[in-house]
């Protein structure tokens, strides 16, 4: 028999944000072409959804970067580890310069934004938009990566920190 603890007597949407702050998740900065230039920001919402075609969905909420990506065609998702843990701060503060000349970047061909130091980059076609509360959940299909090797430890995004994973434990079938 298992034991639960009772919820307390908090509104549902309180609730929703401590579990999921419990919740690590991984880290992505996602970048786009924006009608000012290169626009990017940091998420832990990334996640795969299908492998033919390759496809992936994060959400957005509000701010310019976010606007920008939601209405965005293709976009670049760059996953990264703690060896990026800087950029990641950068592109998750909202007045913090991005796309600065000392930061490792390019415009690729396709002319989305490419942080050259991320191990996975994941050039995608938006194919869904669903505005759900304040947010957009996008779906889009990968189109290309790149992979640079780097031998960083993952990053995990827990109670609104940053952490790194150094010990692993085995999965018991």
């Amino acid at each position: 028999m298992s034991h639960h603890t009772p919820l307390p007597a908090e509104p549902v949407g309180e609730l929703f944000k401590a579990a999921f702050r419990s919740h690590p998740a991984g880290v992505a900065i996602i970048t786009a072409s924006g009608p000012e230039g290169a626009v990017g920001l940091t998420a832990s919402s990334v996640a795969s959804v299908a492998v033919d075609p390759p496809t992936l969905a994060f959400s957005v909420t509000g701010g310019r970067s976010a606007s920008h990506i939601a209405a965005a065609q293709t976009i670049v998702v760059h996953l990264v580890g703690a060896d990026q843990v800087d950029l990641v701060r950068t592109f998750s503060d909202p007045t913090a310069p991005r796309f600065t000349s000392d930061m490792d970047w390019e415009l690729l061909a396709t002319g989305e934004p490419l942080l050259r130091e991320a191990p996975w980059a994941l050039r995608c076609e938006i194919v869904h938009r669903a505005p759900l509360g304040g947010s957009v959940l996008l779906a889009a299909t990968v189109a290309d990566i790149r992979f640079s090797p780097a031998d960083s430890a993952p990053l995990v995004y827990h109670n609104r920190e940053f952490h790194t994973l150094f010990q692993s434990v085995r999965a018991v079938a």
